[in-house]
């Protein structure tokens, strides 16, 4: 009999591309995702994968199972928050969506303190719209506003994507070609720079330079790591370039530990909002969550 486990394991490798970023999602072990699936390719008796370096890109067999299980799943996502709540009548459950890294600076630490159940899920902005409109969250914090006329958006901080050093990074070079304002000779720089980068789809570094140099990166980073909490662990105290959002490392830039190199020019910034159902039973758990973002971040 086929292990649904299995199937959330193959559903997070097709979103993610990769066996890392998979693992990084359902918070198991890299060994354990190629177990599942290897047991899956096994069990339907065909590739669903083709390993292309770093990349898993999904085999036309993959493709279509993919499409067959999205809707199940989701559906049983939404029949255990239900099932659970219906069990727990006493004790609401809320169901909060946002990145992993938002999560480890703002609600980890206050999460023990909160009278009531919590299910912290990450993924990508446009999958968590979707499920807070079908009920399957109850509060997202995203930087993206949806469409849904169901869906109330609340702007409560904003970040700015700068790039950052590590301490011993020297950027005295650097900061003679920004008086200069010599476009070519800055992307010159940067490129002979050590880099960091994560697993995801490296948004901030791709929009940074679209923004500022007018094209995509043509390199990759020297050092990938599982995310950008990791980035700032690995940048502290030594050298090398990432660009991620100011709020990020707030504590370490003020701690000495890394350095802002260049906000850009322009600066880059996203508004981050709360969203949530216009007609939710859960507006004093959800104002709760709330205060404690509040408290944490800065606000506008």
């Amino acid at each position: 009999m086929v292990n649904l486990e299995w199937y959330r394991t193959f559903q997070a490798i097709y979103k993610t591309g990769t066996l890392t970023g998979a693992a990084d999602r359902l918070f198991i072990s890299q060994p354990g995702v190629s177990l599942h699936l290897s047991s899956l390719e096994s069990y339907v008796g065909y590739k669903l994968f083709d390993r292309t370096g770093r990349k898993m890109i999904p085999t036309e067999k993959g493709k279509v199972l993919f499409n067959f299980i999205t809707g199940p799943l989701t559906k049983l996502e939404e029949a255990e928050k239900h099932f659970q709540k219906s069990t727990e009548k006493h004790t609401p459950t809320i169901s909060v969506g946002m990145c992993f890294e938002t999560f480890q600076i703002t609600l980890e630490q206050y999460i023990s303190t909160l009278p009531f159940n919590v299910i912290i899920r990450f993924g990508e902005y446009p999958e968590m719209l979707d499920q807070l409109d079908k009920s399957v969250l109850d509060l997202i914090i995203t930087p993206q506003k949806g469409s849904s006329p169901n869906i109330e958006h609340e702007a409560f901080s904003s970040e700015t994507i700068v790039l950052v050093g590590g301490a011993e990074t020297d950027d005295s070079i650097f900061k003679q070609l920004i008086k200069k304002r010599d476009s070519v000779a800055i992307e010159d720089w940067l490129k002979q720079q050590k880099w960091y980068g994560t697993t995801g789809d490296m948004e901030h570094l791709l929009r940074f330079w679209k923004i500022n140099f007018n094209k995509h990166p043509d390199f990759r980073p020297n050092y990938i790591v599982p995310n950008l909490n990791s980035i700032v662990r690995c940048l502290s105290g030594g050298n090398g370039l990432a660009v991620i959002p100011d709020f990020l490392c707030k504590t370490e830039l003020e701690a000495g530990k890394v350095k802002v190199i260049w906000e850009g020019n322009p600066k880059l910034k996203n508004t981050l909002y709360f969203g949530c159902r216009k007609n939710t039973q859960y507006a004093s758990e959800i104002n709760l969550i709330k205060d404690l973002f509040k408290k944490v971040m800065v606000t506008i």
